[in-house]
């Protein structure tokens, strides 16, 4: 096991199992945010989302290391139908989180929290919740714009259609916001 990185909650470690770099998450401080995240990636992992948990205990978790590049990082070198495919991919991440009505409270701001690599990965889920109204989706809209990520958007219609998304969380209102992305 080797240090790897710290953040606010937790120390995160490397090893090897059966020959695959893991990452070991263990919690800074008993705020039981390692149990919230365990909750979380149990349910996400049925759809493809975060990173494979392996294993865990009430003290740590085990899952896949993602490896990749953060998503602003990513987004500046790549073509605009790479940039399309990405977008769309998270996106449509957030849209389950939505539909299974979890809110990850990181998408305002993901900047540290998407990495693409081989997969396109969602991390750090310690902090989601269950919400009556998740806003994943709007969340991750406003950051794309406010970022100039190099979609073009007028952004008082754009606003209209996220707003019309935030108030009616259908399939369709979710169409027509990748319609005007044109994604």
């Amino acid at each position: 096991m080797e240090y790897f990185a710290e953040g606010k909650r937790g120390k995160i470690y490397i090893g090897y199992i059966k020959g695959k770099m893991v990452a070991i998450k263990k919690e800074k401080r008993n705020l039981n945010r390692i149990n919230n995240e365990i909750k979380f990636l149990k349910i996400l992992n049925e759809y493809n989302i975060g990173p494979r948990l392996i294993n865990y205990s009430k003290d740590y978790m085990i899952y896949e290391f993602v490896e990749g590049i953060r998503i602003l990082d990513y987004l500046k070198n790549v073509s605009k139908r790479e940039k399309n495919r990405i977008i769309k991919n998270v996106l449509l991440q957030c849209r389950t989180l939505d539909k299974l009505n979890i809110d990850k409270y990181e998408m305002n701001n993901p900047y540290k929290h998407i990495l693409i690599g081989k997969q396109i990965k969602m991390i750090d889920f310690e902090r989601c919740k269950f919400v009556e109204k998740p806003k994943n989706v709007t969340q991750f809209c406003q950051f794309i714009v406010s970022k100039k990520v190099g979609l073009k958007v007028n952004r008082n219609k754009f606003i209209k259609i996220l707003k019309n998304y935030k108030n009616n969380q259908t399939d369709t209102n979710f169409e027509k916001i990748l319609n005007y992305l044109k994604l």
